[in-house]
């Protein structure tokens, strides 16, 4: 077989091991719905919260901040940053963080007043874009808020979606984040809907068996191959 004929075998390969991960784990998990979240902007303050720490403590901070009755851009934005890093100390990093919380309040209110709804009448490219210019936000939280809070067809892919794809032959040596997004995203449909259960079913997987220590014997995903 000649070289285009292997690269069109794999490119096959790949497509189906790309639907088959999704078909099985929503079969396996259901609806996961994902990301919880009463409001696009309580969406964009957990993503920024959720680096380098679990959701359950990314939890307890989303909850002191609405003790605080603080759940809110205005509100968010007047408070003194000293405060905020008091309230969000669960989700770790809490200094750091309440920076990287200013300066997107910064962007937000700088740029669009404040409004969220105006933020996200922008272009999904030229957004994301405008959000990866801020310090402190990268492509996975961006693409996190773009899909999470403004429905935006943009697929999130982080430290799991490259395991998981790497230990079933999906993926091969160590790809950037917009190789891995592009191979995903070209082998399902567009859809907000679909792109967020992927990487919700992508998410739970990771965290149930496709860990550092794999428990492959366990995972729904075992008969799949080359993990």
């Amino acid at each position: 077989m000649n070289k285009t004929g292997k690269a069109e075998k794999r490119a096959t390969s790949q497509t189906r091991l790309v639907r088959n991960i999704y078909t099985i784990l929503n079969r396996h998990y259901g609806d996961l719905k994902w990301w919880p979240g009463e409001t696009p902007f309580e969406v964009i303050v957990g993503a920024i919260l959720t680096q380098n720490t679990s959701w359950d403590n990314v939890s307890k901070a989303i909850k002191n901040l609405k003790a605080a009755v603080m759940l809110c851009p205005v509100k968010l934005n007047s408070a003194g940053q000293a405060e905020v890093a008091g309230l969000i100390r669960p989700a770790g990093y809490y200094n750091v963080k309440a920076g990287r919380l200013r300066n997107f309040l910064l962007f937000l209110f700088g740029e669009f007043g404040g409004d969220i709804d105006s933020m996200f009448s922008l272009e999904a490219v030229k957004l994301r874009e405008k959000l990866l210019g801020i310090n402190g936000i990268g492509e996975e939280t961006a693409d996190s808020i773009l899909l999470y809070a403004g429905a935006m067809p943009v697929f999130v892919v982080d430290a799991y979606t490259k395991r998981i794809m790497s230990r079933h032959g999906i993926i091969e040596g160590d790809p950037g984040y917009p190789e891995v997004q592009k191979l995903i995203t070209a082998n399902i449909p567009k859809d907000v809907k679909l792109y967020n259960q992927y990487h919700a079913l992508i998410v739970q997987t990771g965290k149930d068996f496709c860990r550092k220590k794999p428990l492959c014997g366990q995972c729904p995903l075992r008969g799949l191959g080359h993990a």
